[in-house]
C-alpha cells in the first residue's frame, strides 16, 4: 500500500466524492476521469486496501451475471408463459461491463485481463419432471433472442456427464434431469479488477485517494453544495471536506450514510444484514472434473439470493470449486463493521418499512433461522444433492460478504424487501447513493452510467456523448433487438479480454 494514500491530508474542496473504494465507485471514478478529466476527484475508503469488502474475491461468487444460468430471471406465469424480458435486460448490463473493461484494456489503463475475467460456462441444472419441462420451454424461449443464441440444451445422460463429469458421477441413468449451456459464461475477479482501476486512478494528479478515512457524515450547504465529515481512522482525526457531487458506493454503509443526507428520496428506506457462507474445495481430482458454474432452482420460501450452485472459482491464477451460498446473519452491515449497525440504522421513519417486511416475510425469516443454525454435515447434505460422493474433508467452510437485503416503504404492506440493484439520487442530483445486493457487481458500469444519465443529464446528451459512444460502442441501443451490434460487440470484448468466446 503506497504510503501517499495513508500520510495525505484532504483538501477542503472537490468536484466529486466518492465514498467506498469498491467496484461501484471505482467503476463511476473511471468513467468521470475519462468523461472530464479536469475534474477533482477524491475517494474515501475506510479500511487500508480497495475491495475489501463485498468486491473481494471470495466476498461473491463471482458470477458474471447474464442470465444465462440464474433461474429466477426467468418467471413462469401461471398458464405456463416464461417471461425472458428481465433476463435480456441483466444481459444487456453485463455486456455493457464487458465493453467498459474492454475500452480500459485498449488504451492500456488496465492489462492482464485473464487476472480478473476468465471464459466459463454458465449452466442450470433441474432435477425431475416438472423442472425437466420448465427448463426446456425456457431453453426454446431464450433461444429466441440473440442474447441467449448458441445456449445448448440435453437431458441425455451421456451429454450430461460430458459438461459436468463431477456432478454425474454415481447417478443412475433413469435419474430425470436436465441442463442447459451456455459456453459465453465467465468467472469475474471483482477485487483484482477494482485494485487494476484504483491503480489506473492513482496515477492521476486529478485524483485522491484516501485510505483508513471513513466518511461519517454528510450535510447539504446552504449554497448546495454537500459536507461530508470524514475521520482519518489511523490518527484519529475528522475534518470537513467539501464537494458538488457525491457518491455513496459504500456496500452495507451507503443506507447509514444516504439517512445521514436527510434529503426525502432516503425516507422510508430499511436495511435487513445477510452474510453468506460457502463450502469451497481446493482438491485438484475434484477441480479437474468441473469447469462450469451451475446453477439451479431456489427451494421454497428461499429467497432468489440463497439459489444453490457449484462454481468453478479462478483466484489468482488459482482454480477452487465453490458451494452455496448458506445463509448467516449478523447485525453488521459490513463484514469488517460493528455489531450496533443494525440496532442503529432503525429510526422513527422506517419502523414502519421494517416491521411490514419482517411481518409479510415470516417464511424468509424462518429461512434464514434455518440456514444459520445449519452444522457443516447438514450443509454437506445439501452439497450431495449436487455432487453424490462429496467427502466432508474435500469442503472447508469459508466466510463471504455482508449484505444489507433493502427494505422500502409500501403503501400497502408497510415495507417489503427489494431483490434488485437499486441506484438513489436526489431531486438535483447533487448525491447518489447505491443500494441493494443483486446482480450487484456485474451491472457496475451500466449502473454507473444510470448515475452519470440521472446527476449529469445535460453533459450526458452533450459533450459526454461522443466520448461515452467509444467507450461504451452500444450506447443507447438495444442489444436484444440487433443481432449484428451484439455479434460485432461480443467479438470485440472476447478479444480485448482474451476470452474463449
Amino acid at each position: 500500500m503506497p504510503e501517499s494514500f495513508v500520510k495525505k491530508t484532504p483538501k477542503p474542496k472537490y468536484d466529486v466524492i466518492l465514498i467506498g473504494g469498491g467496484i461501484m465507485s471505482v467503476t463511476l471514478a473511471t468513467l468521470l476521469h475519462e468523461l472530464e478529466p479536469e475534474m477533482d476527484i477524491a475517494i474515501f475508503e475506510r479500511l487500508g486496501r480497495f475491495a475489501r469488502e463485498s468486491s473481494a474475491a471470495w466476498n461473491n461468487a463471482g458470477t458474471g451475471h447474464s442470465a444465462f444460468c440464474e433461474l429466477n430471471y426467468t418467471p413462469q406465469d401461471e398458464d405456463g408463459n416464461i417471461d425472458i424480458s428481465k433476463a435480456e435486460n441483466i444481459a444487456e448490463q453485463f455486456e455493457v461491463s464487458k465493453q467498459f473493461w474492454s475500452y480500459l484494456i485498449s488504451k492500456n489503463y488496465i492489462q492482464n485481463p485473464k487476472e480478473f475475467i476468465n471464459s466459463c460456462p454458465h449452466m442450470s441444472l433441474v432435477f425431475g419432471k416438472d423442472d425437466v419441462d420448465f427448463l426446456r420451454k425456457r431453453h426454446a424461449e431464450m433461444i429466441k433472442s440473440n442474447l441467449f443464441k448458441g445456449m445448448e440444451f440435453s437431458e441425455n445422460f451421456e451429454k450430461l456427464q460430458e459438461w459436468i463429469p463431477l456432478v454425474m458421477s454415481k447417478r443412475k441413468n433413469y435419474e430425470l434431469l436436465a441442463a442447459t449451456k451456455m459456453d459465453l459464461g465467465t468467472d469475474v475477479n471483482f477485487g483484482a479488477l477494482t485494485r487494476k482501476m484504483g491503480a489506473f486512478l492513482a496515477e492521476d494528479s486529478r485524483v485522491e485517494i484516501f485510505l483508513y478515512h471513513e466518511a461519517k457524515d454528510l450535510d447539504l450547504k446552504s449554497d448546495g453544495t454537500w459536507a461530508v465529515e470524514v475521520k482519518d481512522r489511523l490518527h484519529n482525526h475528522s475534518q470537513e471536506v467539501v464537494a458538488n457531487f457525491v457518491f455513496i458506493g459504500a456496500g452495507g454503509y451507503a443506507l447509514p450514510l444516504l439517512e445521514s443526507s436527510d434529503i426525502p428520496e432516503s425516507e422510508g428506506y430499511g436495511g435487513f444484514p445477510v452474510s453468506g457462507e460457502w463450502l469451497v474445495s481446493h482438491n485438484p481430482e475434484l477441480i479437474k472434473k468441473h469447469h462450469a458454474k451451475v446453477y439451479t432452482q431456489a427451494g421454497l420460501e428461499a429467497p432468489p439470493m440463497s439459489v444453490p450452485h457449484l462454481d468453478l472459482r479462478i483466484i489468482d491464477g488459482e482454480k477452487a470449486l465453490l458451494f452455496g451460498p448458506f445463509a448467516g446473519f449478523s447485525t453488521k452491515f459490513l463484514k469488517e463493521g460493528s455489531y450496533l449497525d443494525l440496532p442503529e440504522s432503525i429510526n422513527f421513519k422506517n419502523i414502519r418499512s421494517l416491521f411490514g417486511a419482517w411481518w409479510h416475510n415470516l417464511p424468509l425469516t424462518q429461512y434464514l433461522v434455518r440456514q444459520v443454525a445449519m452444522t457443516k454435515s447438514q450443509r454437506m447434505q445439501h452439497l450431495r444433492e449436487f455432487v453424490k460422493d462429496a467427502k466432508e474433508e474435500d469442503w472447508e467452510l469459508k466466510i463471504a460478504g455482508q449484505r444489507v437485503q433493502v427494505i422500502k416503504k409500501d403503501p400497502d404492506l408497510g415495507g417489503k424487501l427489494e431483490f434488485g440493484t437499486e441506484v438513489v439520487v436526489n431531486e438535483n442530483g447533487t448525491i447518489a447513493s447505491l443500494l441493494g445486493a443483486s446482480p450487484g457487481a456485474s451491472t457496475a458500469a451500466f449502473a454507473m452510467i444510470q448515475v452519470l444519465e440521472k446527476c449529469f443529464p445535460e453533459k450526458i446528451k452533450n459533450e459526454w456523448r461522443e466520448k461515452l459512444l467509444e467507450i461504451i460502442p452500444s450506447y443507447g441501443q438495444k442489444l436484444s433487438e440487433n443481432p449484428e451490434l451484439t455479434e460485432k460487440i461480443r467479438n470485440y470484448s472476447k478479444e480485448k479480454l482474451e476470452l474463449e468466446y
